[in-house]
């Protein structure tokens, strides 16, 4: 079992299956990975859209990754799928455009993962009112 302690002060547990000789104490390094992509692209989702004053309320990114069979067992594919629910106002347009700022311009963890990894998003709207 390892403690990461970020920069800013921050700690986080990681750990590996007992099969690995860890004790399932934590969270294991790759999924970490995914969580920074996830937390990075989400951050900007939202903040694109409150930006353009668009109503969004919640957004929740799902992660779904596959890896190589051998190792070193890297990512070979990830799916990023976001799902945005807002009041009847928000616009679609925005939605899409927010996802591909985030993919292209704005989250340096994708974007850098990008460079190895095929990464496809996408996005669904739930309208609350």
């Amino acid at each position: 079992m390892f403690v990461g302690e970020s920069g800013s002060g921050h700690a986080v547990v990681m750990d590996g299956p007992p099969e690995g000789g860890g004790r399932d104490l934590g969270i294991r390094p790759m999924e970490m990975l995914l969580l920074g992509v996830g937390g990075c692209t989400a951050y900007d989702v939202v903040h694109i859209l409150r930006k353009a004053r668009q109503p969004v309320l919640d957004c929740e990114v799902s992660l779904q990754a596959e890896r190589a069979e051998s190792v070193p067992k890297v990512f070979t594919r990830i799916h990023i799928h976001f799902a945005v629910k807002g009041r009847r106002e928000l616009k679609e347009n925005h939605v899409r455009r927010a996802v591909e700022l985030s993919a292209e311009k704005y989250c340096s963890a994708s974007i850098m993962l990008s460079q190895a990894v095929e990464i496809e998003h996408d996005y669904s709207i739930e309208y609350l009112d």
